[in-house]
C-alpha cells in the first residue's frame, strides 16, 4: 500500500506520495494515460484503539456466547476473520499492545452490532456500553425498532425541541415526510420520559450528546417507515 501526505488547498486536495510512483504501471491502469487517474486514498487515524472499545467488543461476544453457546475465543476469531475479509486482508487485534486504531475498532464493533441486530441476539452485558451517541447505532435501532435506551421493542419518535420536527396531537404520521425529521427509536416507557422531561434533560439523564438522526427516504421506505415521500421521489 502506498503512503503519502495530503493537503487541503484552494478547495482541492493535494496528495504527495512518500516515494515516486511507477508511472508505467499507472499508465497500464488508465488506458496509457498518466493524467486524470482515478484514485482512492484514506486518512490515517493516529488514535490507538481504546480500552472501552475492547470492553464493548468482549461484552458483546459474551452476550452472543450466552445466546449461541459458541466459545468466546471462537467468536473472537470469527469476527476478526470477517474484519480481514471485509478490509481486503487487513488484520486486527484489540489486545493491550494493539497497533490498530480507533477507526479500525469501530469497523469491527459495527460488524458485531450488525450481527446482534440481524439475528436478534439478547444483549444484556454489552448494551450498557454500546455507543448510543453514534449515528450508526441510532440508525440500527430505528431499522430494527429497538429502543435506543434499553433495547426493548420501540416505535419511531420525532425528537422534540427542534423547530418543525414534532408531529402534533392528532397528526397522521403516514402523511409526514419522515426524512425531513430527526428520528429516534424509543420504547413506550422511554418515549413518555422524553416527552415529560424534554429532550435536553432526557439526554443528560441517559448520557447522550445527541438524540436522533435524519434518515434517507429510500432507507425509510426499505425499513418500512410509512410516510408521505412523494416530493422526494
Amino acid at each position: 500500500m502506498e503512503t503519502g501526505t495530503a493537503y487541503w488547498q484552494n478547495d482541492h486536495w493535494i496528495v504527495i506520495p512518500d516515494k515516486e510512483p511507477n508511472l508505467e504501471h499507472i499508465a497500464t491502469l488508465n488506458n496509457g494515460k498518466i493524467d486524470g487517474v482515478p484514485m482512492v486514498f484514506d486518512f490515517t487515524d493516529p488514535r490507538k484503539a481504546r480500552p472501552r472499545q475492547r470492553a464493548l467488543f468482549f461484552s458483546l461476544l459474551g452476550d452472543i456466547h450466552n445466546w449461541s453457546g459458541e466459545p468466546t475465543d471462537w467468536l473472537k476469531e470469527y469476527f476478526y476473520t470477517r474484519y480481514t475479509i471485509k478490509t481486503a486482508g487487513k488484520e486486527i487485534s484489540l489486545a493491550d499492545d494493539t497497533k490498530n486504531t480507533v477507526s479500525d475498532a469501530v469497523k469491527l464493533i459495527d460488524d458485531v452490532v450488525d450481527f446482534v441486530f440481524e439475528f436478534g441476539v439478547p444483549v444484556k452485558e454489552g448494551y450498557r456500553l454500546l455507543p448510543r451517541n453514534e449515528n450508526y447505532f441510532q440508525y440500527e435501532c430505528i431499522k430494527h425498532r429497538q429502543c435506543l435506551i434499553c433495547g426493548k421493542p420501540g416505535d419511531i419518535h420525532h425528537v422534540e425541541g427542534i423547530p418543525g420536527n414534532t408531529v402534533g396531537m392528532g397528526g397522521n404520521r403516514n402523511h409526514v415526510n419522515h426524512s425531513q425529521r430527526v428520528l429516534a427509536c424509543l420504547c413506550r416507557k422511554h418515549h413518555e420520559i422524553c416527552h415529560t422531561d424534554g429532550t435536553p434533560r432526557f439526554c443528560q439523564q441517559y448520557n447522550l450528546t445527541n438524540l436522533g438522526i435524519k434518515v434517507d427516504v429510500q432507507i425509510l421506505k426499505r425499513i418500512g417507515v410509512e410516510g408521505n415521500y412523494e416530493k422526494d421521489d
